[in-house]
């Protein structure tokens, strides 16, 4: 069960529609991009020896040459590594050399860090260019007839973000992938005939796996000309390209929704929030402004797109008795997926109280590549050990409340940063904002709050202490303040809360 079938199918029954588009031009039609990517594949393996199985690294800015490149790992059977191209040349070479990389394939722009990359790890994985006169010569050859793959062969080897540590590589087999792939269908948007992916976020990550339900109904791919997120180009592609959607970060909808142009979205069919909850008051203003078009999905590498789905019905029922507590939660458990909320000992935990969330599923990565104890302790049980803890309500929807380890403990009491973070948001002068904890003798942790004033505004300390005061338990607001013109966050938009820890731990009086 090869998940290439599904470009194979698409070129063979539907040659005349566009399969990838840059900017508002059709780079190939998908009579055009099967044939190329059986050529690619075939010189994947005469060229450089590559056996199904082997890990090609996908080291690109987004661009057309992605997609091919892509689907040429699956149709060979080897396995596709895409790797965040804003990493340093050093994260880079840690994940080419974990997972062994028998190829890496760039964009020209990243060719010198994954050069200076490759010969920190020994100089003995090839590069191949995307554009390149080498990269034509690869094109120029005979086809390969797809390659044989069981349904729990890898087709994507995804690095974590490593914000504990070093990356891991999530094994995700084509059987996983075809689960996500139809529980698209099922739980977040239909695709039609005409659709119009964009991807605007990295396609290494949750764009490109959303890529994959838009391949099966041979609807196309649009690549930004900017290769990433413009508010601008956005509403351009929006204007000219019927039944759009895109996948993006909750910063990103921020970013969309905050461009001052008065555009018109009537082509828009649907943006797929994930990667970190939307703040409740950020989302009424993305359905004030773009209608009602969003769904929220939560989920992580380990169990890729697929953990639980806030449909655009609930985000659009504000007559809804609940509508702001669902508002503010990640929704109920996908189809494909059980989820659980559990205790210390894995026992499952009774509607409102806290836990960690448990995933199991065929759609659950194999493991942890490389990494046996660690994959054993993820998946004890048969449940994937998430990390993150939530609750559930009566109704059966999950409220993430955070990372296990970006809970604070005070005074032998849970706080949350996350339900803090909501109120401080309120408040017309903050822009963003982040709660962690640090040590203190006396409590064990104290709530630290840093946040970022809207542009022009000042921030008044004393003002989000009774905001605070007003909405949340006294033991629970930020005893130490501290005021940024921005938050660090990381390449998918999300605010790097150790980078603030490390501030903390190295502040001076």
């Amino acid at each position: 069960m090869n998940l290439g079938i599904l470009l194979e199918r698409a070129g063979r029954s539907f040659p005349d529609r566009p399969a990838v588009v840059h900017g508002d031009t059709v780079w190939a039609t998908y009579g055009e991009m099967a044939p190329r990517v059986a050529v690619l594949a075939a010189a994947f393996r005469d060229r450089f020896g590559l056996a199904p199985g082997d890990r090609i690294g996908l080291f690109m800015t987004n661009c057309p040459h992605f997609v091919e490149v892509f689907q040429a790992a699956l149709h060979g059977g080897y396995v596709a590594l895409p790797i965040n191209n804003k990493l340093h040349e050093k994260e880079l070479a840690y994940i080419l050399s974990d997972a062994d990389a028998a190829l890496v394939v760039v964009t020209e722009d990243l060719a010198e860090a994954a050069a200076a990359a490759v010969s920190a790890t020994g100089g003995k994985t090839p590069i191949v260019v995307v554009g390149s006169k080498d990269y034509a010569v690869l094109l120029a050859g005979d086809g390969m007839a797809m390659a044989e793959r069981a349904p729990r062969d890898l087709a994507w080897l995804f690095y974590t973000s490593g914000t504990t540590g070093n990356p891991k590589g999530a094994m995700l087999s084509h059987r996983s992938l075809w689960d996500m792939v139809l529980t698209y269908f099922v739980d977040v948007d239909d695709v039609p005939a005409n659709g119009h992916a964009i991807h605007a976020a990295p396609m290494s990550h949750g764009s490109g796996f959303y890529g994959l339900p838009h391949l099966a109904r041979a609807a196309a791919q649009v690549v930004p000309e900017s290769g990433g997120f413009e508010a601008a180009e956005i509403y351009h592609l929006i204007e000219r390209l019927p039944q759009v959607t895109m996948f993006a970060a909750p910063t990103m909808v921020k970013r969309l929704i905050d461009y001052p142009a008065d555009s018109d979205t009537r082509n828009l069919r649907t943006v797929t929030y994930g990667g970190g909850p939307m703040y409740v008051a950020d989302a009424k203003r993305a359905f004030d402004r773009l209608g009602p078009k969003l769904v929220q999905i939560y989920g992580q590498g380990e169990s890729p797109m697929t953990i639980t789905v806030l449909p655009r019905g609930d985000i659009a029922d504000t007559s809804h008795p609940r509508y702001e507590e669902r508002l503010a939660s990640a929704g109920y458990a996908q189809s494909v997926v059980e989820v659980r909320v559990a205790d210390a000992g894995d026992n499952a935990l009774p509607t409102g109280e806290i836990g960690e969330i448990l995933v199991r599923g065929d759609v659950i990565m194999e493991g942890y590549w490389n990494r046996p104890e660690e994959s054993a302790a993820a998946l004890r049980g048969g449940w994937l050990h998430t990390g993150d803890m939530g609750a559930f309500d009566a109704d059966g929807y999950l409220t993430l409340k955070d990372r296990s380890k970006d809970m604070i403990i005070s005074g032998g009491s849970n706080i949350y940063p996350r339900e803090i973070e909501e109120v401080l948001l309120r408040h017309p002068d903050v822009a963003e904002c982040a709660v962690v904890g640090r040590p203190h003798a006396e409590w064990g942790e104290e709530v630290v709050a840093f946040v970022a004033p809207v542009s022009g505004h000042a921030i008044d300390t004393a003002e989000l202490d009774r905001l605070c005061l007003d909405n949340i338990a006294r033991f629970k607001r930020p005893k130490v303040w501290r005021v940024a013109d921005a938050l660090p966050k990381n390449n998918y938009g999300k605010i790097v809360k150790r980078e603030l820890r490390n501030w903390l731990e190295n502040e001076t009086d």
